[in-house]
């Protein structure tokens, strides 16, 4: 296995200095020396000339970016893996307009590949959580007077998002995050995700504001609470009961899209949040194994249809 150490874009160009360099570190990191083929794992592979393969089961040819989302891909591999490490080296993303100025290409094009490496940021998304948990909503886009009571939007309303989007979250302590977009803050939206990814027996304490959304979550978990109403934001009778952590890593989101991406719309809200949970997760990662675990979770194709269509 090719493994280089690299530790900054000036070494990244000098150990990518060919396309060639590129393909055989990505067939390493793909296959460790064993080719597979994408239309039939369990069949012999030839190798045929300019790094392609053929399948003998199929007769079908490949390469090592078929079924990945470089495939049909005209941008070089050289220009890829340059992206891929400005996009997870960034602590707060890359747009694509500074992404097109600093790798070469039109400004679509750079945002095609964004969303492409984008595409492939969930695989951090789905984390087990077990001890200590908290648990809070977050609206992105619209207006401060449509955010709930304690974001400026009274109870009596309800929490209103008529112009903003409700994204749901889960943050183990000293841990890995969740966090998805939901249609509403309404129970049926948030209790599922819940119970999907943090597991009665392995959860010490599930902490949550006084949002209704939650009522019930005792039955299965020990529910703690902290009531923003009474502007209370930390327990008094326990220093430890808080949202503060999850609290504080919503208003990293928030400035990384207001601030970097000015404007992103519903449909692609989720790949952004997804983006934003990678480097959360891998925070304590050096941006070398970041780049490489991106590399190595990169069998996500994505086209350009899927992205433009409503």
């Amino acid at each position: 296995m090719i493994n280089p150490n690299i530790k900054s874009v000036f070494e990244l160009t000098q150990t990518f200095s060919t396309e060639q360099d590129c393909i055989e570190y990505y067939e390493d990191l793909r296959w460790n020396g064993i080719v597979v083929s994408p239309f039939d794992p369990t069949s012999k592979v030839y190798k045929c000339k300019n790094n392609q393969y053929r399948c003998k089961n199929t007769g079908k040819y490949f390469n090592v970016k078929t079924g990945t989302m470089f495939e049909n891909s005209k941008i070089s591999l050289r220009k890829w893996f340059l992206a891929i490490w400005l996009v997870t080296s960034h602590k707060k993303g890359i747009s694509s307009m500074q992404l097109a100025k600093d790798i070469g290409v039109r400004q679509a094009t750079a945002w095609f590949l964004l969303q492409r490496i984008r595409a492939c940021f969930g695989i951090e998304n789905n984390n087990e959580l077990e001890g200590i948990i908290e648990c809070d909503e977050t609206f992105i886009g619209g207006k401060n007077k449509n955010r709930h009571k304690d974001k400026k939007v009274p109870h009596s309303q309800g929490r209103s998002f008529k112009d903003k989007t409700p994204v749901m979250g889960m943050l183990q302590r000293d841990g890995k995050m969740n966090a998805f977009v939901v249609p509403d803050t309404k129970r049926k939206s948030i209790q599922p995700l819940i119970h999907k990814y943090v597991k009665p027996e392995t959860t010490q304490t599930i902490i949550t504001d006084e949002w209704w959304a939650y009522n019930g979550l005792s039955k299965h978990y020990d529910h703690r609470i902290i009531d923003h109403s009474k502007k209370e934001y930390v327990s008094l009778q326990d220093n430890s009961v808080h949202t503060n952590n999850i609290e504080g890593s919503w208003n990293i989101l928030k400035r990384s899209v207001s601030g970097m991406y000015n404007h992103v719309s519903r449909k692609h809200l989720q790949k952004y949040v997804d983006e934003f949970v990678y480097r959360f997760n891998l925070r304590k990662v050096s941006d070398q194994e970041k780049f490489r675990y991106l590399l190595s979770n990169s069998n996500i194709r994505t086209t350009y249809q899927e992205l433009i269509t409503v």
